[in-house]
């Protein structure tokens, strides 16, 4: 028997409960795993609440990320060993496979060794926002010095992530929050600069910061009604990337920049890259050389124990933190 973290009807956080079941026999491809600790996500925030890409069959785990130790290697499996410090790559479905766990099964295509130097909470945080931000950065926009990167809900991980990649490839990180409250934290994040949206107005910022060129690349999980101003801040033959919808509400085209400044709009997730396997590997490559070089570092908002799950997924609701949320095991 492990405890596992299901939820048995939609909603808030407080559907989630711990749980014991009996484990089961590994398949052929899979391996058991015993969980360090859990990075916390929206994607499982939105899954758990019924408005993710696709819809929870009830009783339903959860969880894509995590730090863990092989513990058990089903059939097929090789290149791993019982023992090995690994880390659980996003890559699979959540209707399948959950790692809000004290033990796990899990794919093996969806491990990876631990790089080296890092601590099970650095680990857990690492590759939902890192495989992300390079996707959209390096494998489909191919930003580069001098290139000019506006990144929002840039205190999320993946826009923390993204500030890391745009700077460790010489690109200009603009940084946008609606409030000041997380400014100075975004500068010392390594943000080029920094707009706040309720207090200057997008647009001309923008166009201040990059000398009325606009920004070639703009990199956006809200969507909603300000994609006509981001649209509007992106220079002749930019890009803009959107890789979310927290704003909930319909994503407009804006068709006035599409047309004058030949704009592409264009949607993106991380499974994109996973799914392929030279595109996987190659944000494997990339992120590992970045996490041991020390010019990629996970920034950690804050840690709960597994028992606080709840409590977790609570303050992940909050939009207090800056970084990633950890929930730790053992």
């Amino acid at each position: 028997m492990s405890r596992v973290v299901r939820f048995h009807r939609l909603g808030g956080p407080e559907v989630l409960q711990i749980e014991e079941i009996p484990d089961r026999a590994l398949n052929e491809g899979e391996m058991r795993v015993r969980i360090e600790a859990i990075g916390l996500n929206r994607a499982e925030q939105m899954y758990r609440a019924g408005v993710y890409l696709e819809t929870p069959a009830l009783p339903s785990l959860n969880g894509y990320e995590a730090s863990a130790v092989v513990m058990e290697l089903g059939p097929g499996v090789s290149g791993f060993s019982v023992g090995d410090p690994i880390s659980v790559i996003p890559s699979f479905s959540l209707k399948d496979y959950g790692v809000y766990a004290e033990v796990a099964v899990v794919p093996a295509y969806a491990v990876v060794k631990r790089p080296k130097g890092l601590s099970a909470v650095d680990a857990a945080a690492v590759w939902m926002a890192y495989v992300t931000a390079y996707g959209a950065l390096i494998d489909i926009a191919k930003i580069g010095k001098g290139d000019t990167v506006v990144i929002t809900a840039a205190s999320s991980s993946v826009g923390l992530a993204a500030i890391q990649i745009a700077n460790s490839v010489g690109a200009i990180s603009i940084a946008t929050t609606r409030t000041n409250a997380k400014a100075s934290a975004l500068k010392a994040a390594g943000a080029a600069h920094v707009v706040v949206t309720e207090e200057e107005d997008l647009v001309k910022s923008i166009s201040t910061i990059t000398n009325g060129k606009g920004a070639r690349i703009v990199f956006d999980p809200i969507g909603g009604q300000g994609v006509d101003k981001l649209a509007q801040a992106t220079s002749p033959g930019g890009m803009l990337l959107l890789y979310g919808g927290l704003s909930l509400e319909p994503t407009i085209f804006p068709v006035a920049s599409a047309f004058m400044k030949g704009l592409s709009l264009r949607g993106y997730v991380l499974f994109e890259i996973v799914a392929n396997q030279a595109r996987r590997e190659a944000a494997i490559a990339f992120i590992t050389k970045g996490l041991e070089a020390g010019t990629l570092k996970p920034v950690i908002a804050k840690t709960f124990p597994f028992d606080s799950i709840v409590e977790a997924h609570r303050y992940l609701e909050s939009n207090a933190q800056i970084g990633k949320i950890v929930v730790t095991v053992g």
